[in-house]
């Protein structure tokens, strides 16, 4: 032990009790006092964290990291998460032990942060916007003219457009007064 960081009077103070006495009341300070500061380092750090405890039991979802399952988070269109499962023990507050299917040949053991809470009562509506009470869901079709031309620029592709939609009318119109009996027919036919 270095006996330079004590003060000069203890340095020569020769009772061998008096100096292994103070040396042992200054380790503890030294001690209560990284004590306290870890405990205020902790309270700084978990300060926006909200503490979650599942018990056994208790319905999760499991985040698939690409790390733990690389065949399942091969393309980025593959579900992120899979589940639920159910949490068989709590080996501590940060893992759990889950019911696993053979299929992931993985440890059933996962960290609280890969974990979210299943919520078994409600309606599973994955829609980003459900619909409101009392208002119709239907999808309405808009009927646009064929023959109306937007305003702006006429390219090759609108007079395209304008094109098949024109012939399209004349041969509905040609079936319509094809039919026996219609005034319009024998008008067009001459009879």
């Amino acid at each position: 032990m270095d006996l330079f960081s004590l003060p000069m009077s203890e340095r020569l103070n020769l009772d061998g009790k008096k100096k292994a006495e103070y040396v042992r009341t200054l380790h503890e300070k030294v001690r209560s006092n990284i004590e306290k500061k870890i405990q205020q380092y902790t309270r700084q750090a978990n300060k926006g964290k909200k503490k979650v405890n599942f018990e056994p039991g208790d319905w999760v979802w499991l985040h698939l990291r690409k790390e733990q399952f690389p065949e399942k988070r091969s393309s980025k269109l593959l579900p992120r998460g899979d589940g639920p499962f159910q949490v068989l023990e709590r080996i501590n507050d940060n893992a759990y032990k889950l019911d696993l299917p053979g299929e992931y040949n993985v440890s059933a053991t996962f960290n609280v942060s890969d974990l979210s809470l299943f919520d078994v009562g409600h309606d599973q509506d994955l829609r980003t916007n459900p619909s409101q009470e009392g208002e119709d869901d239907a999808i309405t079709a808009i009927r646009r003219d064929p023959l109306a031309f937007p305003s702006g620029p006429i390219t090759r592709g609108r007079i395209k457009k304008f094109k098949e939609a024109l012939h399209g009318l004349v041969l509905s119109t040609q079936e319509m007064f094809k039919e026996e009996g219609n005034p319009a027919h024998e008008k067009l036919v001459g009879g």
